[in-house]
């Protein structure tokens, strides 16, 4: 079992299209085991967009997704399931909208280039934020969630996956 930690940006939010992105993680199994609607502070999303991103991408890139990310309400969500890391990252789709898939959440709901963004001066409004190992989702959870706001729970669709 794996967990993962997913963030539904501010331009989810702005498009009303909750519902459907959490659908499509309950529709492959993924069980949901935290979830909340909050208001990011600065220094919560410089916890979650730590230096480590400022070295592979550069400070102002780090800068940039910061002030995406507390630019309206997000939601957290942890999930669980087997392999839940590649899974979720999978159904999520490549970082920039427009190189995504189609059938993945970024190609399907945006195409926002890096190009357009650089060219505006601001970070990519990607609609979503999935974990890329699970060392790394780990440390993303404990920034959004408190052990006991984790919700351990055997849902009826997951006897024939999750069998403990």
């Amino acid at each position: 079992m794996e967990r993962t930690l997913v963030l539904l940006k501010p331009d989810v939010l702005e498009r009303g299209i909750i519902g459907e992105i959490v659908t499509r993680f309950e529709r492959v199994g993924a069980k949901l085991i935290g979830l909340k609607l909050l208001a990011s502070a600065k220094d919560t999303a410089s916890l979650h967009y730590t230096d480590d991103l400022a070295k592979r991408r550069g400070e102002k890139v780090r800068e940039l997704m910061i002030e995406m990310l507390t630019s309206g309400p997000i939601v957290a969500i942890v999930l669980e399931g087997i392999e839940m890391v590649e899974i979720a990252r999978k159904m999520v789709g490549t970082t920039e909208p427009k190189s995504a898939a189609p059938g993945t959440i970024r190609g399907d709901y945006a195409h926002v280039s890096f190009k357009h963004a650089d060219g505006k001066g601001i970070g990519v409004f990607n609609l979503i934020h999935a974990s890329g190992s699970a060392e790394e989702a780990k440390a993303e959870i404990n920034v959004w969630f408190k052990p006991e706001e984790l919700v351990n729970h055997q849902p009826a669709y997951t006897k024939f996956t999750l069998r403990e």
